[in-house]
């Protein structure tokens, strides 16, 4: 009896480690896209030297660490806009009154910059929650233009206008300002503007199986991803620590571990555009 228990305690145990195994393949297969062209670096595969990041809030910047921070050891120029400072916010956990959230939110997004090795990094005091309702458009779009002036970037890195990454309207605001200002961009002297765009995306099996109608909206809004690159765990979640009133972030929205969650989402994904 107890050799017949035996067998089948490891009949049981064979059968729930085969579909332990076939659930970890099947969301790893989530936050794959199929058809991408994956590279070591975006920078080095585009050629691009001077690299400017153009977001709505602090903490935008996780989505492309692994570019940043790859760009950065490359020997890239790196500049980085956040219009916003991320006062309208929500805390998790909470670390300051509300009213100095803004405050806040912008010495995290300078420390995470600094870290994943930013050299210029603009926070702009445009309002959180609001760029489209209270900003003109072309009025975003010509200071973004100004600081295509000041730095003179060769690769634009910004959310896809239709979808922005979280369906969030402040990131799809801010990537069509970027888009039209990189587009539109009238040459002076030497400098011609930028010559790539690239939009981070999210991977759609992940959005469309877990994110909701949310998650739907982005994924039916993107466009197929061009290329791909390795993430960096490490830089995202160094990042989370200091971006402190954000830290536990990928846990409410997730409801896993950020570590768990990079242990899966190890790639970034972009869509390029080549501009002239």
């Amino acid at each position: 009896m107890l050799k017949l228990l035996g067998r089948i305690g490891a009949v049981i145990g064979g059968i729930v480690l085969l579909a332990a195994m076939t659930g970890v393949i099947w969301l790893d297969s989530l936050f794959e896209e199929r058809g991408v062209k994956h590279v070591t670096s975006l920078t080095e595969e585009l050629g691009a030297k001077r690299v400017m990041a153009i977001f709505a809030h602090p903490d935008d910047e996780q989505l492309v660490a692994g570019l940043l921070v790859t760009s950065a050891a490359e020997g890239a120029e790196l500049a980085m806009i956040t219009a916003t400072r991320g006062e309208a916010g929500t805390q998790m956990p909470k670390v300051v009154h509300q009213q100095h959230l803004g405050i806040i939110r912008t010495a995290e997004a300078l420390k995470n910059s600094y870290a994943l090795g930013v050299d210029v990094h603009e926070v702009w005091a445009m309002p959180d929650g609001a760029l489209e309702r209270d900003v003109p458009f072309l009025a975003l779009a010509a200071e973004i233009t100004k600081a295509f002036h000041r730095f003179e970037p060769d690769l634009v890195v910004t959310f896809w206008p239709e979808s922005g990454a979280t369906g969030h309207r402040d990131h799809m605001r801010i990537g069509l300002a970027a888009q039209h200002a990189v587009k539109q961009f009238d040459g002076i002297h030497v400098y011609k503007g930028p010559r790539h765009i690239a939009y981070t995306l999210m991977p759609r099996g992940i959005m469309q199986s877990l994110g909701g109608e949310r998650g739907d909206f982005v994924a039916n809004n993107q466009p197929d991803p061009t290329h791909s690159m390795p993430s960096d765990a490490d830089a995202k979640l160094r990042g989370w620590d200091l971006h402190a009133s954000q830290r536990d972030y990928v846990e409410a929205v997730y409801q896993v571990p950020a570590n768990v969650l990079y242990s899966f989402f190890d790639k970034e994904f972009y869509f390029v555009e080549e501009v002239r």
